[in-house]
Formats: C-alpha cells, sequence, structure tokens
C-alpha cells in the first residue's frame, strides 16, 4: 500500500512538472505594430514582420500573417518541432519554404530553408516578449554577395 502511494506520488509530480513546462510557453497571439527605433543616423529602420503582424497561436502552430509590397503572406509553423511547409510568391513564381520551430526557455526560434534558383538559402526568426510584454522579434538572414548573414531585431506593441 505504501508502495503504490510512493508511485501514484512520483507520477503526480512528473504529470505537475510536465503542465508547469507547458504553461511556461508564451503566447504570442495578437497584433503587433512595429515600434520605430532611430538608427546612429535618424534614419528609422523596418522591422523583419514589417509595420504590423498578426499572429495567431494554439498548442499546435503558431500562424503569422503580414502584409508586404508582394501582399499578404501568411505561414503556418508546426510547435512540435515537426516541419511545417508553406508556399510564398517570390520573384514571380511560387517557392516552398521548409521551415522548423524550437522553444529555447520562452524563445521561439523558426529556421527556414528554401531554394531561390540554384541558391540554398536559410533564415532564422526568433520570438521574445519583454518585461513589459513587447514582443522582440530577431530575423537572421543571407545577406547579398555571400557576405556574413544580416542580423535585424526589431520591437513590437500589441495592439
Amino acid at each position: 500500500m505504501r508502495r503504490r502511494a510512493l508511485i501514484a506520488g512520483a507520477f503526480s509530480l512528473v504529470f505537475a512538472a510536465s503542465v508547469a513546462q507547458a504553461q511556461d510557453k508564451p503566447n504570442f497571439a495578437g497584433t503587433w505594430t512595429l515600434c520605430p527605433e532611430p538608427t546612429a543616423d535618424g534614419r528609422v529602420g523596418g522591422g523583419g514582420l514589417g509595420q504590423t503582424a498578426t499572429i495567431t497561436q494554439d498548442a499546435k502552430t503558431l500562424t503569422l500573417t503580414r502584409t508586404t509590397q508582394a501582399g499578404e503572406i501568411k505561414a503556418v509553423y508546426n510547435l512540435d518541432g515537426s516541419e511545417s511547409k508553406n508556399m510564398v510568391n517570390m520573384r514571380g513564381g511560387q517557392v516552398e519554404q521548409v521551415s522548423k520551430a524550437t522553444w529555447e526557455g520562452n524563445k521561439l526560434t523558426i529556421s527556414t530553408n528554401f531554394t531561390v534558383g540554384e541558391n540554398a538559402i536559410t533564415t532564422t526568426q526568433s520570438f521574445a516578449l519583454d518585461a513589459s510584454g513587447e514582443l522582440i522579434h530577431t530575423t537572421s538572414r543571407m545577406a547579398r554577395g555571400g557576405a556574413a548573414p544580416a542580423t535585424v531585431t526589431s520591437k513590437y506593441t500589441k495592439g
């Protein structure tokens, strides 16, 4: 009897720890507006998600919708670490992008691979909420001419 109680207690602790870990993941859902921050020369840079982006999120997926000069872009990412495939209009044709999302503590990182012409390209973007609830979005993408990847970090407010 005592042994059963100990085993049941151990299972309860494991279950509680897994529930607590699942609850630690932030929810990025909402419409986000870029907080323009001037560069050293006074210009205001663009954000990796554009001026506004809408994110919906449930236990299984994160859907990112943003408007660009080429129109609306919508991508759905699986949050369980499995591959996500999205088609994007690029340079007059459709390009398949294959992404994988991973959680690193409270930060979501999405690595995306695609090919344009004969160039294989990898982009990485991360999503995190700061202490005030603002979205911190970082994008790293291949620079022109084969230079080191360019990284842009932008801050967005909800609403």
